[in-house]
C-alpha cells in the first residue's frame, strides 16, 4: 500500500510540473530582440542534448547487452529504465529553464516579484519531475519485481551512468564558454559581461544550462535514487522499515510540494529570504511527519534520530556553504581585497578559503554518520540520507532557479533593456549565484552520506564485517581510490583547459578578423563558438565516464571483494573533501568577482576587477566540473561494486 502512495504523490508532482511550465510557456514576449537571443540559447542547448543522448545512447546499449549477459535481463531493464528517467528529468528540466529565462526578463517590467516568481517556477520544474521520475520508477519497479531488491541496483546504476556523462559534459561546455568569454571579452577588450559583440557569449549561457540545469538535475537524481535504493536493501526482510522508507519518500514529495507553493505565493520581500523560507518550510514538515510516521514501528526514537540527523545536516551544510561562498560574509569579501594586489593573491587566498570550508561540513558528515549509526545501525546511516534528501524537490527547485536567472540577466543586457531591468535582473541573478553554491554543497552532503548506505548495502552483500587494514589488498584498494579522485579531478581540469584554449583562440580570431565587431557594426559568429564547446564536451567526458565504471570492475576482479571495500573508502574519504573544496573555492572566486562589480575595490574595470576575473576562471572548473562530478564519482563506483557484487564473490 505504502508504494501506491508514493505513486500518487509522484504523479501530483509531474502534473504540478507540467502545469508550471504550461502557465510560464503561456507569457508573451514582447521584444523582438530577447526573443531572438533566446532562440539562440534554446537551439544551443537543444542541439548539444541531442549530440550528448547519442553518445548516452550507444554507452547504454552497450551496457544494457554487457548486464543482460553478465547478470540478468531483469537488471538490464532497470539499468536502461534509470538512464531513460535520468533522460527525462534532465530535459523536461532544460526545456523548462530555456523557456523561463526570456519570460523572467519579460517580467522583470512588472517588478521584482513576478520575475522571481517566472524563474523560480522554470527551476521548479526540474526540481519536480527528478523527485517525480525517481519515487515512481522505484515504487513500480518495486511493485513489478516483487520487492527484488538485487534487481532495483539497475535502476540506481543507470541513473548513475547518465549523471556522469551529464555532469561532466555539462561542466565541460558551460566553462570552455565562460572561461574563454571573461578572459578575452572582459579582460582583454574590457567588455562588459553577456555583451553581444563577445563570440562566446551566446555559449556561455547554454553551458549555465546544460551543466546547472541538466548536469545538476541527473546528479540529485541519482543521489535521491541511491539513498532509497539504499535503505530498502539495508532494510529487507523487515516490512515495517521498509515502509517507513516509502513513507519517507511521499511525504518529502509532499513536502516539497508545499515549499513550492509557498514560495511562489509570497509576492513580496527579499528574494533569497523567500526561496530559504520554501527550503526550511519543507524540512520542517518532513521532520514533524517523521516524528509520527516513526512512532509506528519497533525502535521509532531512534529511527526518528537517524532521520533528524540527516535532515539537520543538511540544512547545516547549506548554511556554512553559504558562509564560505557568499558576500555577505568576510571571507569572500578578503579575497576581493587580496584582489588588489594582484591575481596571485587572489587565487591563494580564494584556494585557502576553500581548504577551510571543508571542516565544518565534515564533522557534520561525522555527526549524522555516527549518531544515525549508533541509534539504528547501517540502516541508520541510510535513513539520514533519506532524511536529507526526501525534500530535494524543493532544493533543485532553488537551485535551479539560479541559471534562469543568470540567463535572463544576459538576456537583458544583450537585448539592451533599460537599466532599471537590468537591474532586477542582476539582484535575482546575485540570488541565484548563492543558491548555486548552496545547492552544491548540499549535492556533496547528499553524496557522502548516499555513498556511506550503498557501501553499506555493498559489504552486507559480501558478508563483509570488518575492513583489515593488515590486508596488503585491503590496503592497496585504498590507495588507488584516493587515487582516482585526484585522477578524475585532472582529467576533467584539463578537459576545460583545451577547450577553454580552443574558445579564446576562436574569440580572438572572430575579433581580429571580423571587422565592426568591437564597434558592434558586424554580428559575432555565435554558432563556432556553440560547436567548439558541444565537441569538446563530448569527446573528453567519455575518459572519466569510463574510468569511473571500468576501475571497481577492474579492482574488484583482479584484488578481490575486500579490496574494493578499500578502494570505496578510499574514494569516499578523499574524494568528499575534495569536493567541498573545489566547489566553495570556485564558488568564493566568483562571488568576489561580483562583488568588486558592485562597486568595491575600485569596481569593473579596476586591476583587482582583472585580478578577480583570473580567479574567477580558476574556479570556474572547480565549481561546475570537477568538484561536481566528483559526487557522482564515489556514488557511481559504490553502485558499480553492489551491482557486479556476484562476480567479485
Amino acid at each position: 500500500m505504502n508504494t501506491y502512495f508514493v505513486i500518487a504523490a509522484a504523479v501530483v508532482s509531474l502534473l504540478m510540473a507540467f502545469g508550471l511550465y504550461r502557465k510560464n510557456a503561456a507569457i508573451k514576449v514582447t521584444d523582438p530582440r530577447m526573443s531572438e537571443i533566446a532562440g539562440y540559447i534554446h537551439e544551443g542547448a537543444m542541439a548539444y542534448l541531442k549530440r550528448q543522448y547519442m553518445v548516452m545512447a550507444a554507452f547504454a546499449a552497450v551496457m544494457f547487452i554487457f548486464l543482460a549477459l553478465i547478470l540478468n535481463i531483469q537488471t538490464a531493464l532497470c539499468f536502461l529504465l534509470g538512464a531513460l528517467f535520468s533522460v527525462a528529468a534532465g530535459f523536461s528540466g532544460m526545456m523548462s529553464a530555456t523557456r523561463a529565462n526570456v519570460r523572467t526578463a519579460q517580467k522583470a517590467k512588472d517588478g521584482m516579484a513576478s520575475a522571481l516568481n517566472v524563474a523560480f517556477s522554470g527551476g521548479a520544474v526540474l526540481g519536480l519531475c527528478v523527485v517525480g521520475l525517481g519515487a515512481l520508477g522505484i515504487a513500480v519497479l518495486y511493485i513489478v519485481f516483487d520487492g527484488n531488491n538485487d534487481i532495483l541496483t539497475g535502476f540506481s546504476l543507470g541513473a548513475s551512468s547518465i549523471a556522469l556523462f551529464a555532469r561532466v559534459g555539462g561542466g565541460i561546455y558551460t566553462k570552455a564558454a565562460d572561461v574563454g568569454a571573461d578572459l578575452v571579452g572582459k579582460v582583454e577588450a574590457g567588455i562588459p559581461e553577456d555583451d553581444p559583440r563577445n563570440p562566446a557569449v551566446i555559449g556561455d549561457n547554454v553551458g549555465d544550462n546544460v551543466g546547472d540545469v541538466a548536469g545538476m538535475g541527473a546528479d540529485l537524481f541519482e543521489s535521491y535514487v541511491g539513498a532509497v535504493l539504499s535503505s530498502l536493501l539495508l532494510a529487507a526482510g523487515n516490512a515495517a522499515r521498509i515502509g517507513l522508507t516509502f513513507q519517507l519518500v511521499a511525504v518529502g514529495i509532499v513536502a516539497s510540494l508545499i515549499g513550492v507553493l509557498v514560495v511562489k505565493t509570497v509576492k513580496n520581500g527579499d528574494p533569497h529570504k523567500i526561496l530559504n523560507i520554501g527550503t526550511y518550510l519543507a524540512s520542517a514538515i518532513l521532520l514533524v511527519a517523521a516524528f509520527f510516521l516513526c512512532r509506528a514501528v519497533d525502535d521509532g526514537l531512534k529511527l526518528f534520530g537517524a532521520i533528524a540527523s540527516g535532515i539537520v545536516a543538511g540544512v547545516a551544510i547549506g548554511f556554512i556553504t553559504e558562509v564560505y561562498t557568499s558576500d555577505k560574509y568576510k571571507h569572500v569579501k578578503h579575497i576581493a581585497q587580496q584582489s588588489e594586489t594582484g591575481a596571485a593573491t587572489t587565487i591563494l587566498s580564494g584556494f585557502a578559503v576553500g581548504l577551510k570550508s571543508t571542516g565544518l561540513p565534515i564533522l557534520l558528515i561525522v555527526a549524522a554518520v555516527v549518531l544515525s549509526s549508533l541509534l539504528a545501525g547501517l540502516y541508520g546511516v541510510a535513513l539520514a540520507a533519506v532524511g536529507m534528501l526526501a525534500t530535494v524537490g524543493i532544493t533543485i527547485s532553488v537551485d535551479a532557479y539560479g541559471p534562469v536567472a543568470d540567463n535572463a540577466g544576459g538576456i537583458a543586457e544583450m537585448s539592451g533593456m533599460p537599466h532599471e531591468i537590468r537591474e532586477i535582473t542582476d539582484s535575482l541573478d546575485a540570488v541565484g549565484n548563492t543558491t548555486a553554491a548552496i545547492g552544491k554543497g548540499f549535492s556533496i552532503g547528499s553524496a557522502a552520506l548516499t555513498a556511506l548506505a550503498l557501501f553499506n548495502s555493498y559489504a552486507q552483500a559480501i558478508d563483509l564485517g570488518t575492513i583489515n587494514l593488515l590486508d596488503a589488498k585491503v590496503v592497496a584498494g585504498i590507495f588507488i581510490g584516493g587515487m582516482l579522485v585526484f585522477l578524475f579531478c585532472a582529467l576533467t581540469t584539463e578537459s576545460v583547459s583545451r577547450a577553454a584554449q580552443k574558445m579564446i583562440e576562436e574569440v580572438r580570431r572572430q575579433f581580429r578578423e571580423i571587422p565592426g565587431i568591437l564597434e558592434g557594426k558586424a554580428k559575432p559568429d555565435y554558432a563556432r563558438c556553440v560547436d567548439i564547446s558541444t565537441s569538446a564536451a563530448l569527446r573528453e567526458m567519455i575518459l572519466p565516464g569510463v574510468i569511473a565504471i571500468a576501475a571497481p570492475l577492474a579492482c574488484g576482479l583482479l584484488l578481490g571483494a575486500e579490496a574494493l571495500a578499500g578502494l570505496l573508502v578510499g574514494g569516499t574519504v578523499v574524494g568528499v573533501p575534495m569536493a567541498i573544496m573545489m566547489s566553495n573555492a570556485g564558488g568564493a572566486w566568483d562571488n568576489a568577482k561580483k562583488y568588486i562589480e558592485g562597486g568595491a575595490h575600485g569596481g569593473k574595470g579596476s586591476d583587482a576587477h582583472k585580478a578577480a576575473v583570473t580567479g574567477d576562471t580558476v574556479g570556474d572548473p572547480f565549481k561546475d566540473t570537477s568538484g561536481p562530478a566528483l559526487n557522482i564519482l564515489i556514488k557511481l563506483m559504490s553502485i558499480v561494486a553492489l551491482v557486479f557484487v556476484p562476480l567479485f564473490l
